[in-house]
């Protein structure tokens, strides 16, 4: 199994919206992809709730049977666009992949 985890810092202000906005937006935008990439067995998002200079702002945990599942998601077309989005939004990110 893999763990992927990716964390993001978000811009205060981006595409017409206050960063809480697009986090949310982020996380409804990611939990959709469980219904539409079989390749996902688990997948949490999370805003932050401090935030604090160390801390980033949305987080996803999500889990995959191997590399080549992890690998079909990253390019499906549907997860390419919540990371455009993401793209627009985002002044930093932060990940971690990992066996279990």
């Amino acid at each position: 199994m893999i763990k992927h985890i990716v964390m993001w810092k978000l811009e205060d202000f981006a595409d017409g919206r206050i960063k809480l906005e697009n986090a949310k937006i982020i996380k409804e935008n990611l939990e959709a992809l469980v219904g539409i990439i079989p390749e996902i067995v688990k997948l949490e998002v999370g805003i932050d709730i401090l935030g604090t200079n160390q801390s980033y702002d949305v987080v996803l945990v999500s889990e995959f049977k191997n590399l080549e599942e992890l690998d079909t998601y990253a390019k499906h077309p549907e997860h390419v666009k919540v990371g455009e989005f993401v793209g627009k939004v985002r002044k930093d990110r932060v990940a971690v992949d990992y066996e279990f």
